[in-house]
Order: C-alpha cells, then structure tokens, then sequence
C-alpha cells in the first residue's frame, strides 16, 4: 500500500516530469497560482519547491536561475493576490461555500491577519492555504500596498530560498536522492502542515474558552437577579 502511495506523489511531485513537459515555465506557473489565484490552494508549494532544489543539486536545474524565476512568480502571484482581493474580495466574505471556493478558507485567513497585521504575509508563505488567502484578505482590507509590497517582496525571497537552498544541500549531499522522492515529499507535507494543525487546536481551545466565558457571564447575569 505504501509503495503505491510513494508511486502516487511521485509521479505527482515529479520535477523531472514537470520540467519534461513545460520546463520552468511550468514551475513558474505553480508557485503563481497557490500564490495568486485563490483555487490554487491545494497545489505544492513547499513541496514543489524543495524537490526542484534537490534537482537543482544533482546538476539537473540551474540553482540561481531557478530561485529567480520562482522569486518572481512568489511575488508576482501575492501581488495578483491582493489586487483580487482590492477589487472583489469584500464580495467574497459574502459568498457561500462552492465545489470551489471554500469561505472557511478566507476566514481562516481573515483572522490569522487580524491577529498578526501585515506581519502575516511573511508569515503565511509557510502555510499551506493561508498563504493563498492571505493576500487577498489584504487587498480587501485595504492593507496599505507599500507596505503590502515590502512584506511581499520579504516573505517571498524568505520562502523560496529557505525550500530550494535545503532542497538544492539534500540533492548535492546525499547521493541519487533525487531517485527516492516519495518519502521525502511526505515529510515535507506533513512538517508543513504541522502549523496549520497547532493554529487549528489554538482556534478550537479560544472557542471553548469563549464559550465557557460567555455561559459563566450568563449565569452571573441570572443570579444577579
């Protein structure tokens, strides 16, 4: 079962294949579209992205021209991102759940920037999801754009980098890894959704906590009378 499992998200998360068929324009492609374009949620960004370092280690990619390119699409798409957000995003918090478009998204999102203001668009490059949301949630909230760009541009450099340069250490430091990619893809995925899991319990025990608060106002508020 495992095994075909690995022969699963290895044809899935294959750069070789990938670059076999559009080459970095495909690469480029991906990491615009979970950045910029609110359906591409459930694309591999961390995982796209340290295995095409670890290519690059082995010889098979150009390491600088591959951080470039995928800086600019990283960027490009936050930028797509928040202008979505500027021009229709207030419309969305209106709309309803659709085979699509997930609402709870946008609202998970909505309130990991409340709680972390324009820091949340560094932060949220290393969460799968939120980092799809998250721009758009500052275009519609009016985030300031020079201070939108300035975190962009940051959290952009930070994320691509700190993925292909582990990835591109892997490939040149452990002989033939870029062969045995499935394991690997499904430590990156469960390691970068750890944080998504820690905020998710945070979110439920801040529910419980209010909830309890509210009942114990209500019952003071009985006995008072």
């Amino acid at each position: 079962m495992l095994d075909i499992l690995f022969e699963i998200i290895h044809k899935i998360y294959s750069v070789a294949d990938l670059i076999g068929w559009g080459g970095y324009l495909i690469l480029f492609l991906i990491i615009f579209a979970e950045t910029g374009l609110f359906v591409g949620f459930f694309l591999p960004g961390d995982s796209l992205l340290i295995v095409a370092g670890i290519f690059a280690g082995a010889g098979k990619l150009d390491i600088v021209l591959l951080n470039i390119i995928l800086i600019a699409a990283a960027i490009i798409g936050d930028y797509v991102g928040y202008l979505f957000g500027e021009r229709v995003g207030k419309n969305l918090f209106k709309k309803d759940h659709s085979k699509i478009f997930k609402k709870k998204h946008l609202l998970r999102a909505k309130d990991f920037y409340e709680r972390h203001g324009g820091k949340t668009i560094i932060i949220a490059r290393f969460i799968p999801v939120i980092r799809t949301f998250a721009p758009i949630v500052a275009g519609a909230t009016g985030m300031n754009y020079r201070k939108f760009l300035h975190y962009n541009v940051l959290g952009g450099v930070l994320w691509v980098l700190s993925m292909t340069l582990t990835g591109y250490y892997l490939g040149s430091t452990i002989p033939n890894i870029e062969d045995n990619i499935g394991p690997l893809v499904i430590v990156v995925i469960i390691l970068s959704l750890i944080p998504a899991v820690i905020g998710y319990i945070k979110e439920k025990r801040r529910d419980k906590t209010n909830k309890y608060s509210n009942h114990t106002a209500q019952n003071r508020d009985k006995g008072s009378f």
